[in-house]
């Protein structure tokens, strides 16, 4: 390119360089795209990896550019690394939470702590994962809500849509009903809905009854378990909490109203 205008060579570099990295995002998009037919787990972890490699290209790609056009136009990089080694020693001083962050979002995508769409608490943040980037974990939560968590500010991370979900099911009962009955009803229920065809698929297990839970004061509590897809945990337990109310009612178990006390004032 010495031979050609610089303005020229300039412009044939950009172009390269933009043209390389659509051919990159492309191939990355169909390999990613090949793993759709994997389990939903190993999909959406190869799309959160491939968020972060091509971020990383990008910003290889850019360093490249600038490298070549310094050159073409004949820039002596001298001053700049110089420039550069002072501004480095500067913000190694003052930007250790940056590197704290950048290196905390590393391991959680190499560790696989949570992927883009999963359902996690962090920080004390509650939200579905919507970007995972080098500083930051972008969530948003159930009323649309968007949150900025730093990734060196997670310690402790709750992942609520991990390969599979366990919803509890607690249901109260009055003293007066007879329990083994409630509790065979309320299996007998949750196994039809794991038979329902419509329903079926998003449970991956037998129903459980776990039995008596608690002797409360206005109430027995009773509580059985499902297995299901990690995703439909919520849903799932909706309906089933459904169905158990309206078999309830039609079986003529009680489920008690909580007492409220008053206190009578004194005289």
């Amino acid at each position: 390119m010495a031979d050609l205008n610089p303005w020229i060579s300039t412009a044939i570099v950009i172009v390269s360089m933009l043209v390389l990295y659509l051919i990159l995002v492309r191939i990355g998009n169909r390999y990613v795209a090949s793993f759709r037919s994997h389990t939903p787990h190993s999909a959406a972890r190869v799309a959160t990896l491939w968020v972060m490699v091509r971020r990383t290209i990008l910003v290889v790609l850019l360093v490249i550019a600038v490298l070549m056009i310094f050159d073409i136009w004949g820039l002596s990089m001298a001053p700049f690394v110089a420039i550069g080694t002072v501004i480095g020693v500067a913000l190694g001083f003052g930007a250790q939470d940056v590197v704290r962050d950048v290196l905390a979002g590393f391991f959680i995508i190499a560790e696989d702590q949570y992927q883009i769409g999963d359902s996690v608490t962090i920080a004390g943040t509650n939200g579905t994962v919507e970007d995972i980037q080098f500083r930051v974990t972008v969530l948003r939560d159930v009323e649309g809500n968007v949150y900025y968590v730093p990734n060196g500010q997670i310690t402790v991370t709750e992942n609520a849509t991990s390969r599979f979900a366990q919803p509890v099911l607690d249901v109260r009962v009055g003293y007066e009903a007879d329990i083994d009955q409630a509790m065979d009803v309320m299996l007998d229920e949750l196994k039809k809905l794991a038979e329902d065809p419509e329903w079926s698929d998003r449970i991956t297990a037998e129903p459980e009854m776990l039995g008596v839970q608690e002797l409360a004061d206005s109430a027995v509590l009773i509580r059985a378990r499902l297995t299901t897809v990690a995703t439909e945990r919520w849903a799932v337990r909706r309906e089933a909490l459904r169905r158990v109310k309206n078999r309830f009612d039609s079986e003529g178990i009680p489920i008690p109203v909580p007492q409220v006390r008053f206190s009578q004032p004194s005289d």
